[in-house]
């Protein structure tokens, strides 16, 4: 597949068909693909927890689904559950981190997030990243020590229906320049 179209097949899916199961083989390629994301100093600050013990994975939607905004109500249909676990990072990233001022683990673990998501639509699969969670129940159902961040999760699945919607997005115009920054 060309990358672009690839690009454009990746969505953020929010409708599964809970029938169909994730091959095993499909979420160990999203797994290496994540593995193999570029990071700082190659710090890899990350590690993956994957929840697809169907009554595990359904608490899990639970403690991700706003009750009094209705957010995220959607992933107890997705038969997956991905947490992307912040880890500390090496010294030189770390130190990287405090001299310039950017929070580089951040960075590194959405790359890794979309390295996940292309590796799955690449293969059929359906995705949403989602940061609007309760961490502290979700690390409590996955003995994620206090110490770390749960930063993202990422609902796993085949989309109830196999439509790409279009995209609606700032013009190249409005999001890029060459050679000087243009408001």
């Amino acid at each position: 597949m060309d990358f672009l179209e690839l690009v454009t097949r990746r969505q953020s899916v929010r409708k599964y068909d809970p029938s169909r199961p994730v091959e095993r083989e499909k979420l160990d390629r999203c797994i290496e693909a994540l593995r193999l994301a570029p990071s700082a100093c190659n710090a890899q600050p990350w590690k993956l927890v994957i929840a697809d013990d169907p009554e595990l994975k359904s608490r899990v939607a639970q403690a991700a689904s706003a009750k009094w905004l209705g957010f995220n109500h959607f992933l107890d249909d997705a038969p997956v559950i991905a947490v992307i676990v912040r880890e500390q990072p090496n010294l030189s990233s770390k130190l990287g981190t405090l001299l310039k001022d950017k929070p580089y683990t951040l960075m590194d673990v959405g790359i890794a997030a979309e390295h996940f998501c292309l590796a799955a639509a690449e293969q059929g699969l359906g995705t949403c990243i989602i940061g609007w969670f309760d961490e502290k129940e979700v690390k409590r159902l996955l003995g994620i020590p206090k110490s770390r961040r749960t930063e993202l999760i990422i609902s796993i699945g085949y989309p109830a229906k196999d439509e790409i919607r279009t995209k609606i997005r700032k013009s190249t115009q409005a999001i890029c320049s060459f050679n000087r920054y243009a408001p």
